[in-house]
């Protein structure tokens, strides 16, 4: 179903009635199964849909200076091409990063369903400011931490992310990325991202087993991440006040 995690994610940070829920289930979605490495757009291409991702990861690539960069990666529920409504040409590729499953869904349909209810404008607004805030925190870690609080940083929120839409319970999520995507995503060689892993293991932090990670200190990893999940919420954390 492919409504299923996306209207789950707007609950997490919105609310909506069942008329709103009820629109969401009623668009027209188109299903696509990918494998590792599928491109879903192109950067240059001009989009005439969005994307919802259904199951799986999504990641925001581009070559520069002939390294790849991974500048975002999206969890079940996100729309990671939703500014596509008003800015068409891509400008990124939008990869899938192991296998995963989307819909797309029409800029004509979407649109009528934002004229229908208002609401929704909102609750997709409200997404967009939280991408957003993604992306300022990404700038941030890459910019201002050392490797391990850098990869400490990412997995700390990827899986607030996974808990938002029910996919991760007591620290344990499925991550199917390889080394070399950490360190796409982390501005650091495979080499560093290799030693920055096995150091996090040492420190009894995680346990990474094949594609199944698990945070096994949850309060001292984020300490060591400077990790706080507000900006994932679109409000203060009740747990912080």
């Amino acid at each position: 179903m492919p409504h299923q995690k996306l209207i789950e994610r707007l609950l997490a940070v919105s609310r909506l009635s069942k008329s709103e829920q009820n629109a969401l289930v009623g668009l027209p979605y188109a299903v696509r199964n990918l494998a590792d490495g599928d491109i879903v757009v192109h950067q240059g291409d001009r989009s005439s849909c969005c994307t919802v991702l259904m199951s799986g990861f999504l990641s925001r690539q581009r070559v520069i200076s002939e390294r790849n960069q991974i500048s975002a990666f999206y969890v079940p529920g996100d729309i990671p091409d939703l500014h596509s409504l008003h800015v068409p040409i891509i400008d990124h590729d939008l990869c899938s990063t192991g296998p995963s499953t989307i819909a797309t869904v029409s800029h004509v349909a979407l649109r009528q369903l934002l004229r229908d209810f208002p609401a929704l404008t909102y609750a997709l607004w409200g997404e967009t400011v939280i991408q957003a805030a993604i992306y300022r925190n990404w700038v941030e870690n890459l910019g201002a931490r050392a490797a391990l609080p850098r990869v400490a940083h990412l997995l700390c929120e990827l899986a607030t992310r996974l808990q938002q839409v029910g996919l991760a319970s007591g620290g344990r999520m499925n991550l199917p990325f390889t080394q070399g995507d950490l360190a796409d995503a982390c501005g650091l060689s495979t080499v560093h991202i290799n030693r920055t892993i096995q150091e996090l293991r040492r420190r009894r932090l995680i346990d990474w087993q094949s594609q199944t990670l698990e945070l096994l200190e949850r309060v001292e990893l984020e300490f060591i991440a400077e990790f706080n999940q507000d900006y994932l919420l679109g409000r203060p954390s009740l747990a912080q006040h």
